[in-house]
């Protein structure tokens, strides 16, 4: 947004100058409006209540829920009985299923009979299930029409429909025969019947699925909307990709929050209050702490190692460090590769095998590095006695084991969540860090005592 649009649009707010503002904000494009907003919270309901009914509902449906809720508290009431009635009706739903019960209940009861049913059939799915981003308006033909009438149909009831790139055909039942493109309509022979250009080789999704199966599907297949069907195959309503990219945005940032330790916020992190931000964040560094109690508890089980041979103290950082740091890159690349379908809990042998050469050719190269630190150190600042070569073997062999190890508990603990039913994200890098620093302490002191046993120690 830039400074000169912010700077004329405070000095009409300023001269209260109604009519001027009007003119100037329908002459933006929705994206600024939305951005003008984002720069002008304090007047967010000032500019939908100042612009057009048409561009105010589409502002409305792009802007976040807390900017949306905002302005519900501080807008007049036929305003915003007008917006909640002209949005989508998947746009209205996701707006009331966050809603509070009672200000949902007064919304529904302003809508016109027809969609208050709709509203309340949406509503009636999983808060999580494709049920909630489907909607009703959609183009709906005959087998046995001939071209002609169904692009006199589209005509009459495309303004409506939440887009006409895909028709879709049923039969008297209503259900599904095939989505067909409106490209393949227009260039159709008029007196053709859309039946003939049906191949039943269509894609639909399922109302009560994951909403996370949407847009795994979307991606595979390239589309704009996807018919939504019940077990019967009745078609129910469409869902759009600008749904599943709203989505998939919201999956995406709640992994991230998941896996750098912490649970997802459901606002932007500016608008969550700090005592919110604690709330999310303690449980997961409570755990965390308990965790990295069991490193206290192993560490407190090689006392008498540490004492004869102080060295090996110096290195324990540098190994439950690379261990740590190993397993939160396999988590990491794990679950991208699950978020986009490209690994199922069926691959864990491929990935197991993999991660097995990879954690061996990691090790080894940190090994190789440490012999060459050891050697070096050991030669410009004389600190390891004689045995320097023998300690050198502990530390690398040590990086080996705990790197193979930490490659195997990153990449399996996603998958083996996925398999209990649980979110692979959970399996965060501060966890898998934690779970890898207890289990790299005993393999470091194990050859510790197998190298300097009867030796130093």
């Amino acid at each position: 947004m830039e400074e000169l649009v912010v700077e004329e649009v405070q000095e009409l707010l300023e001269k209260e100058n109604d009519k001027a503002l009007k003119r100037y904000l329908d002459e933006l494009n929705i994206s600024d409006v939305e951005e003008l907003i984002d720069e002008l919270p304090q007047y967010a309901a000032k500019f939908i209540e100042t612009i057009s009914l048409n561009r105010a509902v589409n502002v409305f449906r792009i802007l976040d829920f807390p900017t949306q809720e905002r302005i519900i508290k501080k807008l007049t009431g036929n305003k915003l009985n007008q917006i909640i009635k002209d949005l989508p009706p998947d746009d209205r739903t996701a707006l009331f299923s966050e809603l509070k019960g009672d200000v949902v209940k007064k919304m529904i009861t302003l809508l016109p009979p027809e969609e208050r049913k709709e509203s309340l059939a949406l509503l009636g799915y999983n808060e999580y299930s494709i049920g909630r981003l489907m909607t009703p308006d959609y183009i709906a033909v005959k087998p046995e029409w001939t071209i002609a009438r169904v692009l006199a149909h589209i005509r009459r009831y495309g303004k409506n429909s939440e887009t006409i790139d895909v028709v879709y055909v049923i039969d008297k039942d209503g259900a599904l025969l095939d989505d067909i493109r409106i490209r393949e309509v227009l260039l159709a022979d008029p007196e053709a019947v859309i039946g003939e250009l049906t191949d039943k080789r269509f894609i639909a999704l399922r109302a009560n699925d994951p909403q996370e199966d949407a847009i795994s599907i979307f991606r595979m297949n390239n589309r704009v909307a996807l018919p939504v069907v019940d077990e019967n195959n009745i078609l129910l309503g469409i869902v759009t990709v600008d749904d599943i990219l709203w989505i998939a945005n919201e999956e995406y940032t709640e992994d991230i929050h998941k896996i750098g330790g912490s649970q997802a916020l459901d606002e932007p992190y500016l608008d969550v209050p700090v005592f919110e931000l604690y709330k999310k964040r303690v449980v997961w560094l409570i755990v965390l702490f308990f965790g990295e109690l069991l490193t206290i508890a192993a560490m407190s089980n090689f006392e008498n190692q540490i004492a004869q041979v102080v060295i090996l103290a110096t290195f324990i950082p540098l190994i439950i460090s690379s261990g740590g740091n190993s397993g939160s890159q396999a988590a990491t690349l794990i679950i991208q590769a699950m978020a986009l379908g490209e690994v199922t809990v069926r691959d864990w042998w491929n990935v197991m095998r993999r991660e097995i050469f990879s954690g061996i050719l990691l090790g080894c190269t940190l090994c190789l590095l440490s012999f060459a630190v050891i050697g070096t150190w050991q030669l410009f600042w004389p600190g390891f006695t004689d045995h320097y070569v023998r300690i050198g073997l502990v530390v690398g062999c040590s990086l080996i084991g705990v790197v193979l190890w930490g490659t195997l508990m990153g990449s399996m603990l996603p998958l083996l969540l996925k398999k209990v039913g649980a979110d692979p994200a959970v399996s965060s890098t501060p966890f898998v860090a934690t779970l890898v620093d207890v289990t790299g302490l005993i393999i470091y002191f194990s050859f510790a005592i197998l190298f300097l046993s009867g030796i130093l120690l």
